[in-house]
């Protein structure tokens, strides 16, 4: 397995991804869309997740494919981003006909970044703006660290940011996944230098400074961002939201399972994960250009996991500082050239 050319969720074929960002607000908005609909589902397993749409995404339920995926910071607010991809999508004619109607299909999740020191102070909701303008712009290349809905991202140590990274599979089945990373729990050891995900590092993707040698890492240091946000219930300011991508054909419960498995990513590099204050939710997505065979998916999936913990160290790997910043970046902390 190595990393697709761009090593981005995008290496998925007919994936594209824009962003739209305010960095006085200190938010933003990520959206994944393509050409045609593509079969989706979703898991859920922190205890505080914002969404939009989610329950249609169930293998139950009657739509299989949707238009696009919106990402974004706001907290509840940032669920209006998906109103503004809809209008988008509507302008264009696409979206789920019912008789002579088109109703586009936009799921999304969000995450709080309502305390991190940006300019809240809103006449008028910004989000389903930066909704569209993150329709617009989508490509397959696009930027990662503070930017779209990770910029305004923070992790217990760190700024936290967007993350996405690749695999290609010996197969020819493409996997990636894509990442705002605003967890309660820390992306780095004691010491805030390595990665917990270091172990699945390629190349030096996050840095090349390599697993923690130390034992006993278990303890779990107090959280600059508690500290940052003092007063407030910084247990409630977090969720990590991703997608996870592959253009493998898989139905609509397999794209759950997808997702279901990737959420080992979340936990193989943020510690601790999934709590009760996380809204931790994986999409799991699939265009369905490359068949496979039966028995593919447990790869898959696996492959979506590595791909999940690799983007949440490369979003805050490649995050950066600006005015007003609560915490201060992973480079700004460490030189990776020691």
């Amino acid at each position: 397995m190595t990393p697709g050319s761009r090593n981005l969720i995008t290496d998925v074929p007919g994936l594209l991804v824009g962003n739209a960002e305010d960095h006085a607000l200190k938010s933003g908005t990520t959206v994944l869309t393509a050409a045609e609909p593509f079969t989706a589902s979703v898991h859920v397993m922190g205890g505080a997740p914002g969404t939009r749409e989610t329950d249609l995404l169930a293998p139950d339920k009657s739509v299989t494919r949707v238009d696009a995926i919106a990402l974004s910071g706001g907290s509840a607010f940032g669920l209006d981003a998906c109103s503004g991809v809809s209008d988008a999508l509507y302008t264009q004619g696409r979206g789920f006909n019912v008789g002579n109607a088109v109703v586009p299909i936009v799921p999304g999740a969000i995450l709080f970044d309502l305390l991190n020191g940006g300019d809240k102070s809103w006449t008028e909701n910004p989000y389903r703006a930066l909704g569209r303008a993150a329709y617009l712009t989508a490509a397959e290349d696009f930027r990662l660290g503070t930017a779209g809905a990770g910029t305004g991202a923070l992790a217990a140590m760190h700024k936290g940011g967007l993350g996405s990274a690749s695999l290609q599979l010996e197969s020819g089945v493409t996997v990636g996944a894509l990442v705002a990373a605003n967890p309660l729990g820390s992306v780095t050891t004691p010491g805030n230098r390595h990665f917990w995900a270091a172990h699945f590092e390629i190349g030096s993707e996050f840095g090349g400074v390599g697993p923690d040698p130390s034992s006993g890492l278990g303890p779990i240091p107090k959280s600059l961002k508690a500290q940052a946000m003092h007063p407030a219930s910084p247990e409630k300011a977090n969720t990590t939201i991703a997608i996870v991508a592959t253009d493998a054909a898989l139905s609509k419960p397999q794209c759950q399972r997808l997702a279901m498995a990737a959420h080992d990513g979340i936990a193989r590099a943020i510690m601790p994960s999934h709590t009760p204050g996380d809204g931790d939710l994986v999409f799991g997505i699939s265009t369905g250009s490359q068949e496979v065979e039966e028995g593919a998916l447990a790869l898959i999936g696996h492959s979506a996991s590595l791909c999940l913990a690799r983007a949440i160290a490369r979003a805050v790997f490649l995050a950066s500082s600006s005015a007003g910043d609560l915490l201060p970046c992973w480079s700004e902390m460490h030189d990776n050239r020691e």
